[in-house]
């Protein structure tokens, strides 16, 4: 018999308030507005020579800092082909259309992906888990599940598989 294991951890201090807009239907665009994220982490995986999968405690310290570094800041996708954003010395301009948005360059998080929705969200968390497992730790899970919550009953999940 085949024994895996799944560890999960979802903890008050792994929540993050941040604002964001999104494109979508290919010709809208979102108002500002923010929401107070709740993210969740599930890794699966064999047992150590510990007999645990991972240890919880570096798991949450981990998660903790990727998503610190969305607390309290502006989300700003830099791959959608609707929104321009723009880096500046001190601010970050932002064009959709006829709509812009200036921002001081502090309060921005500039993030690698099409949009910031839920799913990417939880993409990039999982990515960014996921090289820290590797490059810190020299663990690669056989399935890393990210949970990103916006509001109370709305989630999405991204799952990495080794």
């Amino acid at each position: 018999m085949n024994e895996t294991y799944t560890i999960r951890v979802t903890k008050d201090h792994l929540v993050f308030s941040a604002g964001h807009f999104i494109s979508y239907e290919g010709d809208k665009c979102e108002r500002l507005h923010g929401h107070n994220y709740r993210t969740s982490v599930e890794i699966q995986g064999k047992l150590d020579h510990n007999y645990y999968v991972f240890d919880f405690i570096t798991l949450k310290q981990l998660t903790k800092e990727i998503v610190d570094k969305l607390d309290h800041r502006m989300m700003l996708a830099t791959q959608n082909e609707l929104i321009d954003v723009k880096e500046k010395e001190n601010s970050v301009h932002v064009r959709y259309r006829d709509r812009e948005w200036l921002f001081p360059r502090g309060d921005c998080v500039l993030l690698p992906i099409e949009n910031t929705t839920a799913e990417l969200l939880a993409r990039y968390i999982a990515q960014q888990l996921g090289e820290k497992l590797s490059s810190q730790y020299h663990f690669q899970p056989d399935v890393l599940r990210i949970e990103v919550e916006e509001s109370e009953g709305q989630s999405a999940t991204c799952e990495l598989r080794k």
